[in-house]
């Protein structure tokens, strides 16, 4: 796979796992494109931070809208993109653990998960899928340093659902190329040896160095 071959990078990792940190360094090394979460102009989020069940349905299925149109930007576009978090994991964990919790009703699921598969009929898959694995302790540790208000009343619990769901979906992932990097143990962040080795791993994942 040459480099114009490559469109789409993917990151996904459960919340404060380091994907918008990794998304940037990789994307300024590579001179790609990034393609962000919308966090900051999201209308839903902080109201389903407030009432979970009221605002659930509304929230997935703009997280849906917002990623699904990403990737046809990306795939009708020239640039090498990549994607800071999956439309699969709205899919996969979110809407899923939301579901379960009690937080939206079976017919809005049900609704959901039909829009999904009709727009994963239309687009292929990332030609390289990065996962986060991260604990607790480290995603907990990276929620508190960001500091974001939305974000304090999160539970352990919760967390520690999403990361199991987390680790069931990349159990059978089988759409593409994946690349796992354990953020327990490097710190891309700070450290600069970590951040070239995670480096090599990509580049040897799309060009097949190794």
């Amino acid at each position: 796979m040459n480099n114009s071959e490559i469109r789409h990078i993917a990151i996904a990792g459960n919340i404060g796992a380091g994907k918008t940190t990794l998304c940037e360094q990789l994307a300024k090394h590579f001179g790609w494109d990034v393609h962000y979460e919308s966090i900051d102009n999201n209308p839903y989020l902080s109201d389903f931070y407030t009432d979970m069940q009221r605002w659930s349905f509304n929230l997935q299925v703009y997280f849906l809208n917002n990623r699904y149109r990403q990737i046809l930007n990306i795939q009708n576009g020239d640039r090498t993109v990549i994607q800071d978090r999956t439309i699969y994991e709205d899919a996969y964990i979110f809407a899923p653990n939301l579901h379960d919790m009690g937080l939206m009703p079976t017919r809005d699921f049900e609704n959901y998960r039909d829009l999904f598969e009709l727009m994963m009929s239309q687009v292929k898959a990332p030609d390289l899928l990065i996962y986060l694995k991260a604990s607790i302790p480290t995603l907990v540790a990276h929620i508190q340093s960001r500091g974001r208000d939305y974000e304090g009343s999160m539970s352990l619990d919760y967390l520690k659902r999403l990361n199991q769901r987390y680790n069931e979906w990349i159990e059978r992932y089988n759409s593409g190329k994946l690349l796992i990097i354990n953020s327990d143990e490097v710190d891309f962040k700070n450290n600069p040896e970590d951040l070239g080795k995670i480096v090599n791993q990509v580049r040897g994942e799309l060009h097949g160095l190794f």
